[in-house]
């Protein structure tokens, strides 16, 4: 029987972070690259209006999903730890997307053991319905909350987006390689 269980976020954590950026520059007519992104919301960011945007992101949230790519190392070191633990990953995606989502792991040849969309940033229920002893993510204020409210390690992917102090909880990895050498001493430890 496997003894842990990871929560893992999707957008920007597993796909790379930067899938959304050429369908933002193609229909804003901008030429942005992840770095001019310093913002987590992308209205702010881009100075795009809200229902503007929320409206584009409709239409082109189900293709961006379907077609997003994988961040650098992710699926060797998820199918790594496959083998010793469960992969829950749980995403703010909304429940209409989760077919695409379920193809997307299917084609990426992504193993899991659940997939939850919880249709908002709110994944802190989620991750204790689920007895979660570790979460990685992107969003800064999703991961020290997951770490205060849980009292769980969570891995925090650096992107240009998400750079505010964390508390010594919040682990701050450049990439699924550096996360590797860390969960794996931290799993010893609990060995």
């Amino acid at each position: 029987m496997k003894e842990k269980r990871f929560g893992i976020d999707i957008d920007g954590t597993v796909t790379c972070p930067s899938s959304l950026v050429p369908y933002i520059n193609e229909d804003f007519s901008l030429n942005i690259t992840l770095n001019d992104i310093r913002k987590y919301e992308l209205t702010e960011a881009l100075n795009i209006r809200p229902e503007q945007f929320a409206k584009w992101f409709d239409e082109k949230e189900p293709i961006i999903y379907a077609n997003s790519p994988m961040a650098e190392g992710a699926k060797e070191v998820l199918m790594k730890w496959k083998e010793d633990v469960e992969l829950y990953f749980i995403s703010a995606r909304r429940k209409h997307l989760f077919d695409i989502t379920k193809q997307w792991f299917h084609e990426k040849e992504i193993d899991y053991d659940y997939i939850e969309l919880v249709g908002s940033h709110h994944k802190i229920e989620v991750a204790q319905k689920y007895h979660v002893d570790l979460f990685f993510e992107d969003k800064h204020d999703n991961a020290v909350s997951l770490h205060e409210e849980l009292n769980i390690p969570v891995i925090l992917f650096n992107t240009p987006y998400n750079q505010d102090p964390v508390p010594k909880g919040v682990i701050r990895m450049n990439s699924w390689k550096e996360a590797q050498i860390w969960v794996d001493r931290w799993l010893k430890e609990y060995k």
